[in-house]
């Protein structure tokens, strides 16, 4: 770009809220929840009330998002010469699905152009080669290409002049290579004498802010992982079983169990005490000197006991389902349970089970897709594993066996069917369109001289400082904040917990360390010192004699860019605001033994920094 090889571009964020934090059922307008409760959401999403914004464009399709995004780029995106349209423009689309929506919300928005400025090109496309020759056409009345994969890297168009990121792309390279479609240098493409200077990149999933180290994290709440869900289905089986309990009464049977002999409020209690083990053993399997982990030692140290568990207050029910449930366990691993489609089936018979117990409407939708797993195991009785069970699955399509079903049987079910989930071959989900009104914010033009930065060093200042904002307040960033000492083991695993996340690589945080002289000085100058711990440190040395306001004023000064950059060299007492204060340093300011001991609390605070690394 420097030597004009290649055109420099404008990347503008646009900020529309489903893409980027998802879409809120509580959020909604009336109408527009009476819309949601129609749709078939999956039970997790229907009881959270909520979409993650992965969700959004991968299958929930919404109208008013690809409207307005669409409505971005007819508006804002450069045009050609005479201004009486868009410029050659590709919009990089998340699936096949996704790219045929937005060209059909194209067409019903511009009507006038339908069916000629706008295709779809992908590799299940007819004669997609002809498709990319026709858009290659300067003249030719396609101006926007919807791609999906097929236009990220390979083709040279010199009048591509838009850019439009309707899909996450967390890849630096893969990203590159998408941006390289607009990169491509174009004669006097608005005139003669007026050669094509820059392109616009219009980004709606926050992919140039990720890599900028400005979020553009995914969704605001990560979405709840399969253990995390199965861990509180089971919990809020335990809080339903002793609530019926409690209602029933000693020695009466418990009512979703009544009809068949022996499934008696006894058998509902050894269901209970199969639950509570699972989860005292998942528990126990949390690894103590995980970063995630750590902080919540002392409640994990206390459910790890059985008898914990033998009564659970409604405040235990919230501190487990709250801190414990997403806690990373070993214990799925360590039992060789980890088959996916097993433990989905899991989720799904336990909550059958609680809307049994609880007699709710969901049962009836949830009976369904059970019966529709049987049916498809059924189809397959050559298999042994399903012939041994052949009985039972045929029993789950007979109307006589739901008639007096019981949550034991229930149960049956689940442990004797989960091994054969891997046997159905699966099927693509169903994709859901609606049309719920987004919101799109003021769109901001980013730095494009710090995203075309070679330094690799650089961006990952930009991503950890970003990153640890979202963990600052574990165990391990406050003793950093807070000047305490750390453990070589604490840093290890801080920087395991960064590369887990795609956060740098071993060799850039290698470099990190050595540039600061230790890991802990690193991350120190990215989170700052906690501003009480800084006034601490220097509340001796103030109550220790008679100070001027000046000097006061100068020692707050050094607390103030400690709070902000975490250490301080001491021969930054010699520059602005330090000099303005004390213009002949702060031997004008201090007497000789003041300015050792302001220099040795300085010395003291980045010791303690570097020595984490090196204890």
């Amino acid at each position: 770009m420097d030597d004009g090889f290649l055109v420099p571009f404008r990347p503008i964020s646009v900020p529309l809220r489903f893409p980027r934090e998802g879409i809120s059922y509580a959020a909604l307008s009336d109408d527009e929840k009476a819309q949601w409760e129609l749709l078939d959401w999956e039970e997790n999403i229907q009881n959270a009330g909520r979409v993650d914004s992965g969700a959004i464009n991968a299958w929930l399709f919404n109208a008013d998002t690809v409207d307005k995004g669409l409505e971005v780029l007819m508006t804002q995106g450069c045009q050609e010469a005479g201004g009486d349209r868009l410029g050659k423009s590709v919009i990089f689309a998340r699936n096949q699905k996704h790219a045929e929506f937005i060209c059909e919300r194209f067409d019903l928005n511009y009507p006038h152009l339908a069916g000629k400025a706008t295709r779809v090109i992908h590799n299940k496309v007819s004669y997609a080669q002809s498709l990319i020759d026709e858009f290659a056409d300067p003249g030719s009345d396609l101006r926007i290409a919807i791609s999906v994969d097929m236009l990220d890297t390979g083709i040279d168009i010199p009048e591509i002049v838009n850019l439009m990121f309707f899909k996450p792309v967390r890849s630096r390279t893969k990203c590159w290579q998408m941006v390289g479609r607009g990169t491509r240098t174009c004669k006097d493409l608005f005139g003669p004498g007026r050669d094509k200077e820059c392109f616009w990149i219009f980004d709606l999933c926050q992919n140039l802010e990720f890599f900028l180290g400005q979020s553009g994290a995914d969704s605001t709440a990560a979405p709840e992982t399969l253990s995390t869900r199965l861990f509180r289905s089971r919990l809020a089986l335990i809080e339903t079983i002793d609530q019926k309990t409690v209602q029933s009464g000693p020695g009466m049977t418990v009512s979703p169990t009544q009809g068949h002999p022996g499934n008696t409020e006894t058998a509902l209690g050894r269901h209970r005490q199969t639950l509570a083990e699972l989860l005292r053993c998942h528990v126990a399997a949390c690894p103590a000197d995980n970063f995630v982990v750590r902080p919540h030692l002392q409640l994990v140290e206390r459910f790890r006991t059985t008898e914990a568990w033998s009564t659970l207050s409604p405040d235990d029910h919230q501190l487990l389902a709250a801190t414990l449930a997403p806690l990373p366990s070993a214990y799925a691993e360590q039992q060789g349970d980890t088959d996916a489609e097993a433990r989905r089936f899991d989720l799904l018979l336990y909550t059958l089970q609680l809307t049994l117990l609880r007699g709710e409407p969901p049962f009836a939708r949830l009976q369904q897709q059970l019966r529709d797993l049987a049916a498809q195991l059924e189809a397959r009785p050559n298999i042994p594993q399903v012939a041994a069970e052949l009985e039972l699955i045929r029993d789950l399509l007979r109307d006589e066996w739901w008639q007096d079903v019981t949550v034991p049987m229930l149960e049956e079910v689940r442990r004797r069917l989960r091994a054969l989930m891997g046997l159905i071959e699966t099927t693509a989900r169903t994709p859901l369109y609606t049309n719920f009104t987004d919101e799109l914010g003021e769109l901001r033009e980013l730095d494009a001289a710090a995203l075309v930065s070679r330094d690799e060093f650089v961006q990952f200042r930009l991503r950890v400082k970003d990153f640890l904002k979202v963990y600052e307040d574990h165990l391990t960033m406050q003793r950093l904040r807070r000047n305490q000492p750390l453990t070589p083991a604490d840093l290890d695993e801080l920087q395991r917990f960064l590369l887990s996340h795609g956060v740098g690589t071993e060799q850039v945080i290698q470099r990190a360390a050595e540039e600061c002289n230790g890991f802990g000085l690193f991350i120190r100058s990215l989170v700052g010192l906690d501003r009480n711990a800084a006034k601490e440190m220097f509340a001796a040395f103030l109550v220790d004699g008679t100070h001027t306001a000046t000097q006061i004023r100068f020692i707050n000064d050094i607390i103030e860019e400690l709070t902000h950059r975490g250490v301080m060299d001491p021969v930054r007492l010699y520059d602005p605001p330090f000099s303005d204060l004390a213009p002949m340093g702060p031997e004008g300011l201090f007497t000789e033994v003041e300015v050792d001991s302001i220099c040795h609390l300085l010395q003291l605070i980045t010791t303690r920094a570097r020595t984490e690394q090196a204890a």
